[in-house]
């Protein structure tokens, strides 16, 4: 599998240069970048699941965790910024309320999931703000806060708060309360999904099942968008 984060694609170089020409500081830099990643493209399922290359997420204009922590990751290397994407494990009930019946049943128990980790100012810090986009962010929090669930609709609430913002000096997150294992970080998502741990790996008939069920799924997250409008 070639890599996923195809930094040095024409693309990603070319909208990275765009992104940051007036940021003279890393933090500048990685600011403009966030807040590309986690509004420009919005939260969605691709039908390729995982396996979409960064170029890619940008022309199709939307992602789930995965395909945007790796256009995270291209940009930031293309901008000279440390980056490595870090994997775990997630409760499938992150996703519970847009993945319903057969598609949810389907689902394994736990997902592999994934952020993206910068080294700014010689310190690693952990991202995972930029997953779903501002206006889902406050729909999905919204409304699991009506449902009385701590997690689902993509956000999973510690002590019951979550977060969208960019605060590289007291982390907050919008995913991480439902992580259930740790795989480490990697320097291309490729490397993770060749080996034995990744999870959301379906068979034949699964990803038949699920390409047929994607657009409804899709629908959904469009309509708890649309709640706060």
């Amino acid at each position: 599998m070639n890599n996923l984060a195809d930094y040095d694609h024409p693309t990603i170089k070319e909208l990275s240069a765009r992104l940051t020409q007036s940021e003279t500081t890393a933090r500048g830099k990685l600011d403009r970048i966030f807040h590309y990643v986690r509004d420009d493209v919005r939260f969605g399922f691709p039908v390729d699941g995982d396996f979409v290359k960064a170029s890619d997420t940008i022309r199709l204009g939307y992602g789930q965790c995965n395909t945007k922590a790796t256009l995270l990751l291209a940009l930031c290397k293309a901008s000279s910024i440390p980056a490595r994407i870090h994997f775990s494990l997630i409760t499938k009930d992150i996703q519970k309320g847009f993945f319903t019946g057969l598609a949810y049943w389907l689902m394994p128990k736990e997902i592999s999931h994934s952020w993206i980790e910068v080294e700014i100012e010689g310190r690693w810090r952990r991202i995972d703000t930029f997953i779903n986009d501002q206006a889902l962010f406050n729909a999905a929090k919204a409304k699991i806060k009506r449902l009385g669930w701590s997690v689902g609709y993509s956000v999973a609430l510690e002590d019951g708060d979550a977060s969208a913002d960019l605060n590289l000096d007291h982390e907050v997150y919008q995913q991480m309360a439902a992580l259930i294992d740790d795989h480490g970080t990697w320097d291309d998502p490729s490397a993770y999904y060749e080996s034995e741990k990744y999870r959301n790996r379906p068979d034949g008939m699964r990803m038949w099942i699920y390409r047929h069920l994607i657009g409804g799924i899709n629908r959904r997250v469009e309509a708890v968008r649309n709640e706060n409008h």
